[in-house]
Order: structure tokens, then C-alpha cells, then sequence
């Protein structure tokens, strides 16, 4: 397949749309899909084409981005009325990246339909690195999928991505970012515990995160969320809490799944579980909202 000249992405949201602005100031064609239209008034401002359909964005481009909620947003993506499934190509040679995170089993099954049904090719490749990384294009990118896909797939990934490593085959991408995802969501509640204890002992939390950089407790969520934390400010939201417990809950079913012993994932899940019956306003905002659990 020649460098695709012609891209498109399917879900404009807090990560989606600065995925989709860094495409168009790279200078690609872009055509993009949202189910509320108005969030891609910028892009078309921009030059971006805008689709009445995820399956319109399919026939446009060579290569098609999905940064959506979780899987059954996907779903309807593909599979719902104007779907990518119902875009009426038959032995297509385009390639459809899905950034969320969803069960590798759903991706694994996502992929064999759409290849059934349009010949396109499906790469499970979520994405770590937030808000941040995806306006400053510094997104870490875990793949599964044939590699020749992905090396099709290369310079649509150039403006978004510091790093992409093919991680196996369908599923593979998706079984990693849970890993990645099982570490994230037990570590910022952590960070939200020591900013309580610290903050009741008396010290200046201002001074935790840069107290603790470099050392062996260090890491970004820290040092991105912990002043967020100390300063109390929850907005705007970079990293959900909502999505931590989605994806810690995968982990959960895929341990059950593999008679992998995960205790400490497991106390956590039941953490957000319990937050999002007992705690609303805490689950539904930014991670660094968590202190608000121990303030």
C-alpha cells in the first residue's frame, strides 16, 4: 500500500480532537465523523471534510482513526447504522486504527467483521500518554495486528505518536494497554493517599512532587496530577476516573479469564466501584479528584 495520502478519525473528544488537529497541521487531507457534529466545527474550519457517517469517513480515507469511550462506542462505530461495516467496499486495501481501550477479545472480533465485510484491515493500537501527549503528539502507541498493516498505517501514526511497538498479533495491543492501564489506576490512587496523609501530617504538598522527582517513587501521573492535587484543582479533566475504573474492570475479567492472580488490581476495582456508587462527583471528574477522597 503506497503513504497514504487521505486520512480519517472517528471521535473527537478530549483525546480524539487534538489527535485530529495534529493530522491537519501535518498538511493531510482529513475527513472526520463525531456523534455530536458541532465538536468538529474547528477542524472544518480548518480544512477538515465532515462525514454524515463513521462508514463515509471508511470510503474517504486510506487509513481511519477511532479514539472512542470504550467498546461498545466502538461498536457502534462499526457496526451500527452507518457503520464502518455497511461502507460498502468490498476487498478494500485501508487500514482502521482504533485507539480506545477495549476487551482484546472485542477487538479480535471487530477486526475479523470488518475484514469480512469491507476487506479493510483492523489494528487494535490504544494509546498512553493523555491529553498531553495527544496535543503534543508525544502519545505511546501499543499495537496488535499484522505488521504490514502497521507499516501501511506509519505515516498516519508520524504526527501523533513518540513511540509505537507492534506488540503481536490482534489483541495484543489491547492486552497491553490493560497492563499499562493496571498500573496507572492502583498508582493515582496512591498519589491521592500520600497527598492526604501528607497534607494531615503538615507538609507543604506544594512540594511533594518536586520533592520526590527523580527518586524511585516518581512518575508522570505525579508529577502531572500530584500539583493538581495540591493546588485542588480538578479541571479540566485530563484522565478520568471513570475510564480507570473501566479498564482496571477489564483487567479483572481478563485475570478471571487466565487464572492470573491480581489482589491488589482487584482491591482498587472494587476503590472505583465503590466511588462510583458512594462518591458521583468524585467519579465523574479528573483522577487528580481523588484527594478529595482523603483531603
Amino acid at each position: 500500500m503506497d503513504t497514504p495520502r487521505h486520512f480519517g478519525f472517528i471521535g473527537l473528544g478530549n483525546m480524539g480532537l487534538p489527535m485530529a488537529r495534529r493530522l491537519l497541521a501535518a498538511g493531510h487531507a482529513l475527513t472526520v465523523w463525531n456523534r455530536s457534529a458541532g465538536r468538529a466545527a474547528e477542524l472544518v474550519a480548518a480544512g477538515a471534510h465532515l462525514a454524515g457517517t463513521p462508514g463515509q469517513v471508511l470510503r474517504a480515507a486510506d487509513v481511519v482513526g477511532i479514539c472512542v469511550k470504550d467498546g461498545a462506542a466502538v461498536e457502534s462505530v462499526v457496526s451500527g447504522p452507518g457503520g464502518l461495516a455497511g461502507a460498502g467496499l468490498q476487498g478494500s486495501r485501508k487500514v482502521v486504527v482504533d485507539f480506545s481501550t477495549i476487551e482484546p477479545e472485542q477487538a479480535r472480533d471487530l477486526g475479523r467483521r470488518l475484514r469480512e465485510r469491507t476487506g479493510a484491515s483492523w489494528l487494535d493500537a490504544p494509546v498512553s500518554g493523555g491529553v498531553p501527549g495527544a496535543e503534543g503528539g508525544t502519545l505511546i502507541c501499543f499495537v496488535g495486528g499484522e505488521a504490514e498493516d502497521l507499516e501501511a498505517a506509519g505515516s498516519f501514526l508520524a504526527p501523533l505518536t513518540s513511540r509505537v511497538t507492534h506488540m503481536g498479533p490482534a489483541g495484543a495491543g489491547q492486552t497491553t494497554k490493560i497492563c499499562n492501564q493496571m498500573i496507572v489506576a492502583v498508582n493515582v490512587l496512591t498519589i491521592a493517599e500520600t497527598y492526604g496523609l501528607a497534607r494531615r501530617a503538615g507538609v507543604d504538598v506544594e512540594r511533594l512532587a518536586p520533592a520526590l522527582a527523580g527518586g524511585f517513587a516518581d512518575s508522570q501521573p505525579l508529577q502531572i496530577f500530584g500539583p493538581a492535587m495540591a493546588a485542588g484543582r480538578f479541571q479540566p479533566t485530563r484522565t478520568a476516573v471513570e475510564l480507570m475504573a473501566k479498564d482496571i474492570g477489564i483487567s479483572q475479567r481478563m485475570a478471571a479469564e487466565f487464572g492470573a492472580g491480581t489482589p491488589v488490581s482487584a482491591f482498587c476495582s472494587d476503590l472505583y466501584e465503590r466511588m462510583r456508587e458512594q462518591e458521583p462527583e468524585v467519579f465523574g471528574g479528573d483522577v487528580a479528584g481523588l484527594v478529595r477522597r482523603y483531603a
